[in-house]
């Protein structure tokens, strides 16, 4: 249980920074003004995938797919971000 739970703390931490990063950056406008809802959206977010690290089988999965997402999607905001496409 605690290595699920560790992996929804760290891995899930990264993943939803990258989703609300994903997020705020589709929303039209700059981004400083979705900066304060980004804030605030991220802690339940946080909170969500916490949980839903607690639905894997093992650690081991939690950790892999967890950590797995996060480099997907702190990788797609870079990418996003050295294309232009996001300022």
């Amino acid at each position: 249980m605690w290595a699920r739970v560790g992996a929804g703390v760290v891995a899930g931490f990264f993943l939803s920074a990258a989703l609300v990063g994903l997020a705020c950056w589709s929303l039209p406008g700059p981004w400083q003004g979705t900066l304060v809802p980004g804030v605030l959206a991220f802690v339940p977010v946080w909170v969500g995938v916490i949980c839903a690290s607690l639905q894997f089988a093992s650690g081991r999965r939690a950790w892999l797919w967890l950590g797995a997402s996060a480099v997907a999607g702190l990788g797609l905001l870079h990418a996003l971000q050295t294309l232009g496409w996001v300022r």
